[in-house]
């Protein structure tokens, strides 16, 4: 299975983008994932996949434990899904037409998050949830 995240805008503050790269590495060594940055809500339309599974990141979606988050990648990697895409807008959130795309919504918490900071928390989830899998110790 191949994740994708695919974001509005670009990480501009250094300290943040480190952050997310390293999950991002540390998370390639499980499985191919890919960041895909675009700059506003057309170019998120125009990339949006028309094939696997897309998870819209939404205030008001379901809310996952860490633990539930690796049972579902376990099970889409069990299943077979090919690519899995997380969805994350800009600073306005996902336009409600794509929203109505997406396979399932998932909100990272019930708090409001700036874009930037949800990416930082779904790569380290995505991390995580490959190390519970593996039964490595980093998510004790």
């Amino acid at each position: 299975m191949k994740i994708v995240l695919l974001v509005v805008g670009k990480l501009r503050d250094r300290n943040v983008a480190a952050l997310c790269d390293g999950y991002v590495l540390r998370a390639r060594r499980h499985l191919p994932v890919e960041v895909v940055e675009v700059e506003d809500d057309r170019a998120l339309a125009r990339r949006w996949p028309a094939e696997g599974e897309t998870i819209a990141l939404e205030p008001g979606g379901e809310s996952w434990s860490t633990a539930r988050f690796a049972q579902q990648l376990e099970d889409r990697m069990t299943r077979g899904t090919r690519s899995l895409t997380f969805a994350i807008g800009g600073a306005d959130g996902l336009p409600a037409a794509l929203v109505a795309r997406a396979s399932l919504r998932l909100s990272l918490s019930s708090l409001t998050l700036p874009h930037r900071l949800a990416r930082l928390i779904l790569s380290e989830q995505i991390y995580r949830a490959l190390t519970i899998i593996r039964h490595e110790p980093y998510h004790h």
